[in-house]
C-alpha cells in the first residue's frame, strides 16, 4: 500500500485519526448475557486512506471499544502500509531504535529500555522495522547489517511478535524467501 498516509499515522492524536475513519456501530453478537444486544456497543472503524478496516466487540461501552479498535486500526496500518526507503540516506527513526536489542551498535544511550511487544509503542517501531524490510527485498541480514545487529537478533525480534512474525513472512514469501520460524 502507498506510503503517504503511514507518514503521519502515529503523530495523529486519536481524534485526528478518527477523522480520517468513517464509524459504524453494531449489536454484537456472543456471549454476555442479556446485557450484550440491548444497545450498539460494538464499533467498526474504516480508515479512508487506507481502507483498512478495525473493530472492537468485547465491551459492553461503546467509547471503551472505539478506544480499542483505534489500538488495532493504528497497529494494522503499521503491519500493512509500506514508507518507502532511500536507503542510501537511511537513518533508522528513533520508533525503531526503541524495539531493538540494547547490544545494537546503533542504538544510542538516549533511547531508553528497550520496548517490548506489549507495550503500545512497540506498533510505530514494528512498522519502521517493516519498512526497512521491504527496502531490502526481505533480506533479514541486509537489515540487520543496517541495525548493527546479528542475523539472529533480527530474526528473534521478528519472531518476539507473532503479527510482526507473520507481516515479515508475508513479505518474505512475495519476495520468493523461505519464512522465519
Amino acid at each position: 500500500m502507498a506510503g503517504a498516509a503511514v507518514m503521519t499515522t502515529w503523530g495523529l492524536s486519536d481524534d485526528e485519526l478518527m477523522g480520517q475513519c468513517e464509524m459504524g456501530t453494531f449489536k454484537a453478537s456472543g456471549p454476555g448475557g442479556q446485557h450484550r444486544n440491548k444497545r450498539e456497543s460494538a464499533v467498526r472503524l474504516r480508515h479512508r486512506p487506507t481502507g483498512i478496516i478495525a473493530q472492537a466487540v468485547e465491551d459492553r461501552s461503546q467509547h471503551k471499544n472505539r478506544a480499542s479498535a483505534l489500538s488495532r486500526l493504528r497497529t494494522l496500518i503499521a503491519l500493512k502500509v509500506r514508507k518507502p526507503i532511500n536507503l542510501e540516506e537511511y537513518t533508522p527513526p528513533v520508533e525503531l531504535l526503541q524495539i531493538l536489542p540494547l547490544k545494537s551498535t546503533i542504538r544510542r544511550k538516549d533511547v531508553g529500555p528497550q520496548i517490548g511487544p506489549n507495550n503500545p509503542k512497540f506498533a510505530p517501531g514494528m512498522q519502521a522495522l517493516l519498512d526497512l524490510l521491504f527496502a531490502v527485498e526481505g533480506s533479514v541480514s541486509e537489515a540487520a547489517k543496517i541495525l548493527g545487529l546479528s542475523t539472529g537478533a533480527v530474526s528473534r525480534l521478528i519472531l518476539s511478535d507473532d503479527s510482526l512474525r507473520t507481516a515479515a513472512n508475508e513479505l518474505r514469501a512475495a519476495k520468493g524467501l523461505k519464512p522465519l520460524k
